[in-house]
């Protein structure tokens, strides 16, 4: 799934409805989360790519020290949960 530009606003609605759409279908695939052509990223657009890492375990692509601040903050919430045993 690559994202481009500002994952804000209606960009999150539209990232929830493609992810509905082709979650179902992913079957033994691996899924990556394509963030090396995002500027921006509100709470909304963090939270729901948080949510699909945590669901799919998806591998999140960055290429730089934006991106990868990004992938970061979408592996981060992982991260704390496997510390804390959930």
């Amino acid at each position: 799934m690559r994202l481009e530009g500002k994952v804000v606003g209606p960009w999150v609605e539209e990232c929830h409805r493609t992810w509905d759409a082709i979650r179902g279908d992913l079957g033994a695939k691996k899924l990556r989360l394509d963030v090396r052509g995002v500027m921006f990223m509100d709470e909304r657009g963090t939270s729901l790519l948080r949510q699909i890492h945590r669901m799919s375990g998806a591998e999140v692509l960055a290429n730089s020290p934006l991106t990868n601040y990004f992938a970061e903050l979408i592996r981060r919430e992982i991260k704390q949960n496997e510390s804390e045993g959930a």
